[in-house]
């Protein structure tokens, strides 16, 4: 009988293997379809499929199964932190050929002047969702897929505030006694010796209780028949961040679907910078390098071609993604460099 770990590892590897081939195979189809169509010829067709069939073969015995050997059975990388070997291996092995192979079809099209291939979103979209569903796995595979979520950092499980660190906290009347003053005669005016009086001297009283330094962790706690709305999960969370880190670059590959971009020069730049804003998934989620390489591959490029989508071909990508990325890449600059000048390192301001 197989254990849970087991099982779980089984899955996940025919998950990410059925990512590694499956788009392979269909991006390779429909090429096959494009060239069956301009060549008027079966036996192109039959190449180009027997030709992806080859290439997923090669791939898996040559280069995934001794990753995965390597990555499972040895301590190869277990010194790696702040990358990521098996996203970079699908990275190259099947998003790059599957972009490569849209590109070609677009040009065999553009040159034989057709427009066989309806269906430029469909592939796509399979792409980038095997990029996302195996981002998911290399993302979950340390935590449980039952009971409580471990493993993960406390403020993401912790809904309210947190007092770490609590001093003793005394009235202003045993202040003032332990100075060899009265109490009580200094309560009855509003201000006594510069410090405010009257009800807010019961404030040791009806406050915190006096005791030491001690660590408090308080929430709110919600109860009856909409107690689930008020729950929150980790591992939901890590779906959910996983589709929204990919929402421009899934825009700016739609773009490019688009007939009349896909059938012009511009599906070349778009593809490879959304490509190159595809690497960014090779560094772990926590790395601080993911901010910078955030602005360097996506923001700053997008930023330029959109802009000049905008110029040509008139409204075909909403300006929302272009005020997001003037907003990311000003936001960068300023709050990493600009606010260490002299001129915006200062308390008083703001």
């Amino acid at each position: 009988m197989l254990s849970g770990k087991t099982v779980k590892l089984i899955v996940y590897e025919l998950l990410q293997f059925a990512c590694l081939c499956i788009p392979v195979f269909v991006v390779m189809e429909r090429f096959a379809s494009v060239i069956r169509f301009v060549k008027s010829s079966d036996t192109a067709y039959w190449l180009v499929v027997a030709a992806s069939v080859a290439y997923a073969a090669s791939v898996t015995l040559f280069v995934w199964v001794p990753l995965k050997y390597f990555m499972l059975k040895t301590q190869r990388f277990s010194e790696v932190t702040n990358w990521r070997p098996v996203t970079l291996a699908y990275v190259i092995l099947s998003t790059l050929p599957c972009f490569a192979i849209i590109i070609a079809s677009s040009k065999v099209q553009v040159d034989a002047a057709v427009r066989f291939d309806r269906l430029t979103e469909l592939p796509v979209s399979l792409v980038l969702f095997s990029l996302i569903c195996v981002d998911i796995v290399e993302r979950i595979r340390p935590l449980r897929l039952t009971g409580k979520a471990s493993g993960l950092d406390l403020d993401l499980e912790m809904p309210g505030p947190v007092l770490t660190h609590l001093e003793q906290v005394t009235s202003i009347s045993g202040h003032l006694q332990a100075n060899g003053q009265d109490g009580d005669a200094s309560f009855r005016s509003p201000v006594s010796n510069g410090s405010l009086s009257g009800r807010w001297g019961d404030a040791g009283t009806y406050g915190l209780p006096r005791t030491s330094s001690s660590a408090y962790l308080y929430s709110h706690s919600h109860s009856g028949l909409l107690s689930f709305l008020w729950k929150r999960d980790p591992r939901h969370d890590l779906f959910v961040s996983s589709f929204m880190f990919w929402l421009d670059t899934v825009e700016m590959v739609r773009v490019a679907g688009t007939n009349s971009v896909y059938y012009s020069g511009w599906v070349f730049p778009i593809y490879i910078l959304a490509y190159l804003s595809l690497l960014r998934v090779v560094i772990t989620p926590d790395s601080p390098l993911l901010a910078s390489s955030s602005i360097l591959s996506q923001d700053l490029p997008f930023l330029v071609v959109r802009i000049c989508l905008l110029a040509v071909f008139g409204y075909v990508t909403p300006v929302l993604y272009i005020l997001k990325n003037i907003l990311a890449s000003i936001s960068f600059v300023y709050f990493v460099f600009m606010t260490k000048l002299k001129l915006l390192n200062r308390g008083s301001m703001f």
